[in-house]
């Protein structure tokens, strides 16, 4: 049987309808301007994974209760405000599909409206005295921030080793995941130990998500013929292609560095630079590596006891690495 959100939504899926309306109620405003791009936001809701780490890493550690539904708020508001303000950092102009908020209401507003998502998360965890999730969440939040940076830092001389991509994409990604599972085991009682080992297992999920992300390119690009290479045109040294160049000699990674650099735009050199991560066997070395995690994951949560949650996170994580989308 294929897995689908659905399927593996099954035993939280009261939960989630319930989060989505107290999500709706959190985000309003009696500013008819906010109100309206809340509503925006509302409506273009992506998968919702994050969410459902929260609630299925409860399941696994114990029960869901109130204070599951604030942590998933809180992650949510936060990480949408988090995006929001990318977008306008990247200048971009779509998000998943729509139109950004920058893009429909210009920069100024965009960080506003992040602005007030990050305090309605703040306030949403103070007025509910839930000190240890705003803890968790407000760690994730500086960690992304201090990600971006270093990427920002590196993106510069090109000079990205893998021990400093892991230390990036576990600021970046991982820790945000790694704040669900570990707020998710704090709502629903569990012990310092077992929130500990929910963050460390998060953690783990997420790097295993980012190098599937960071596949999708080379994976699209030799499926369907065609170069998509997003994150090279972006200049963005992802898993595949630091391994290929650790692989290299010194004149081939000169080339291949100033092709990144000065030829981004040309679809032709673009081309070029996927072949060479192929040869070099980059995506299978970052396809391995994601299986790792993968497994290290499903190690951790074994030491859970076993229920229909833990089926369902074991599937969700399968689902993070399997997915075509």
């Amino acid at each position: 049987m294929e897995l689908t959100l659905e399927t593996i939504k099954k035993p939280i899926a009261h939960e989630m309808e319930t989060f989505e309306l107290k999500f709706r109620e959190a985000m309003r405003s009696k500013v008819s301007l906010v109100d309206k791009i809340m509503h925006y936001i509302v409506r273009r809701k992506g998968k919702q994974m994050r969410p459902m780490f929260v609630f299925l890493s409860a399941g696994v550690c114990g029960s869901v209760k109130e204070s599951t539904y604030t942590a998933a708020s809180l992650i949510e508001l936060l990480h949408t405000a988090t995006l929001v303000h990318d977008d306008v950092v990247d200048d971009s102009l779509m998000r998943r599909g729509f139109f950004s908020i920058n893009a429909l209401w210009k920069n100024k507003i965009a960080v506003l409206v992040g602005d007030y998502l990050l305090s309605r998360g703040l306030l949403i965890a103070v007025q509910n005295k839930e000190y240890r999730l705003l803890e968790i969440v407000s760690n994730a939040v500086r960690e992304m921030s201090e990600g971006e940076l270093l990427q920002m830092e590196k993106a510069r001389k090109l000079d990205i080793t893998e021990e400093v991509y892991f230390t990036i994409i576990r600021q970046k990604t991982a820790s945000l995941i790694s704040s669900c599972c570990g707020s998710g085991a704090a709502s629903s009682g569990a012990t310092d130990e077992q929130i500990e080992r929910m963050l460390t297992l998060g953690s783990t999920i997420g790097l295993a998500f980012q190098i599937k992300d960071d596949l999708f390119d080379f994976e699209k690009s030799i499926s369907t013929g065609k170069p998509s290479g997003i994150d090279i045109k972006e200049r963005k040294l992802t898993l595949p292609v630091i391994y290929a160049l650790n692989q290299s000699n010194s004149s081939e990674k000169r080339h291949i560095i100033n092709l990144i650099k000065n030829e981004n735009e040309n679809p032709v050199k673009v081309n070029e630079v996927l072949k060479f991560v192929d040869s070099k066997k980059g995506i299978d070395y970052a396809r391995t590596k994601m299986f790792e995690l993968r497994d290290e994951a499903f190690s951790i949560l074994n030491e859970f006891k076993d229920s229909t949650y833990r089926q369902s996170m074991k599937d969700l994580i399968t689902f993070t690495t399997n997915r075509s989308y």
